[in-house]
């Protein structure tokens, strides 16, 4: 993010011919210097996007009833409510929920990255630490994002709170990045090890991200649904902030709360197509024959509540809504960018090329040459909701903004454009 603000600041230097846009708010915009304006607008839609703004936005409670308000849905709150959560958000979402939720919450358990209790202590970071008497119980683990042993002790004592819980009772559960690390949870005989193993075999052989989740969710006591199904009969709530393009319930941190779609012929199959399952450890095909004839599955998850609270869109709505305040006309070029950094790279240097020739004093285009290379690389990353025509027109009376999340396994980077005039 900061490395976007420095070549906005390039840009604002730059020798095009910026003319305001002569409404009343532009005016008042353009008092302020465009570098000053694009880290306002980053400020104030990361403020937007911080655990306590979520959480007041997605929970309501009304201290007079005990009734919690999520979305449309009403519970009520008896002294039977219950946190658990993992992700690398999670402690200020922790924080935030217990603040708004007070005595109410009976219990919690977390699971979040190693040391981040120092690392918010040192950055003056109050709100994202709990009180010390708090009522919820922290794990660190999963040093450098790969599930070990404190992460596995977490995901147990997840477990078993959940286990304990009754039909009466209600479960919070705060999902973000980095959840599935943070809550691993290999069904026995499988080993943590051996589980790693497999899934570091398939990745080094081309694996996607939804065939190692497929294969993780049917090893895990937890994942795929497993968290919804331990909390069973009690209703559960699940807060999200996505970190994935699209906001696949089912695919952030393995989906805990979500049904699995997938059976043991869709594992089979992947690691047939790989080549893996005749080295197959005799543990995982233990766990595989158990849940072929698993008279229960698949499993459904209709006593869940999943919410996504956080977002790249909902990020880029704040971000819009914050540059019209401005003056601006704000254009969402896309919610979905990922893919390959390179071609993503070289897509945003032409946009910047072809967009800028559209704003030079004679209103010269882009030459075919940029504008044919433009239209190859929107076709080879093939960005589902790409608005670039809307994009490179709203230059021609106004201003272009954009924020862009890469996906997994490609260097996560944001990136805000403002075009000017």
């Amino acid at each position: 993010m900061a490395t976007a603000l420095q070549i906005l600041r390039h840009l604002a230097q730059a020798p095009l011919r910026l003319l305001l846009w002569r409404g009343p708010l532009a005016r008042l915009a353009s008092s302020m210097a465009l570098a000053e304006q694009v880290r306002q607008l980053f400020e104030s839609t990361v403020r937007a996007m911080l655990p306590g703004p979520l959480l007041q936005r997605a929970l309501s409670l009304d201290p007079d009833t005990g009734q919690l308000k999520v979305r449309d849905r009403s519970f009520q709150l008896q002294q039977n409510l219950y946190l658990v959560g993992f992700g690398k958000a999670v402690l200020g979402m922790a924080a935030a929920a217990e603040e708004l939720l007070g005595q109410h919450l009976v219990q919690g358990v977390i699971s979040v990255p190693k040391g981040i209790r120092a690392a918010m202590e040192c950055a003056g970071k109050q709100e994202m630490l709990l009180k010390p008497h708090s009522r919820i119980q922290v794990f660190e683990g999963a040093e450098g994002n790969l599930p070990d042993r404190d992460a596995l002790r977490a995901a147990l004592a997840i477990r078993q709170l959940a286990e304990g819980l009754t039909a009466d009772d209600l479960l919070l559960v705060l999902i973000s990045g980095g959840g599935s690390a943070l809550l691993p949870a290999p069904i026995p005989p499988v080993t943590l090890e051996e589980k790693q193993t497999l899934t570091k075999l398939l990745a080094a052989r081309g694996a996607t991200i939804q065939e190692l989740n497929t294969i993780r969710k049917a090893l895990s006591q937890l994942k795929g649904g497993g968290l919804a199904q331990a909390a069973y009969p009690a209703q559960v709530v699940s807060l999200i902030l996505s970190d994935v393009v699209g906001d696949p319930v089912e695919v952030i941190a393995s989906g805990p709360t979500v049904a699995s779609v997938h059976n043991v012929q869709d594992c089979l199959y992947i690691l047939n197509r790989y080549g893996l399952r005749a080295s197959l450890p005799r543990s995982v095909k233990t766990v595989l024959a158990q849940a072929d004839s698993d008279p229960h599955r698949p499993h459904t998850c209709g006593h869940v509540l999943n919410v996504i609270i956080g977002s790249n869109a909902l990020a880029l709505a704040e971000a819009q809504k914050q540059a019209e305040a401005l003056g601006y006309r704000a254009v969402v070029l896309s919610t979905a960018i990922q893919g390959d950094v390179k071609s993503v790279a070289q897509f945003y240097g032409l946009l910047a090329r072809v967009a800028g020739a559209r704003l030079t004093q004679h209103g010269a285009g882009a030459s075919v040459k940029e504008d044919e290379q433009l239209q190859e690389l929107v076709a080879q990353l093939q960005l589902p909701d790409l608005q670039l025509k809307g994009a490179l027109e709203a230059v021609g009376g106004a201003h272009l903004l954009h924020t862009g999340l890469t996906g997994t396994n490609v260097m996560d980077v944001h990136f805000l454009f403002l075009w000017p005039w």
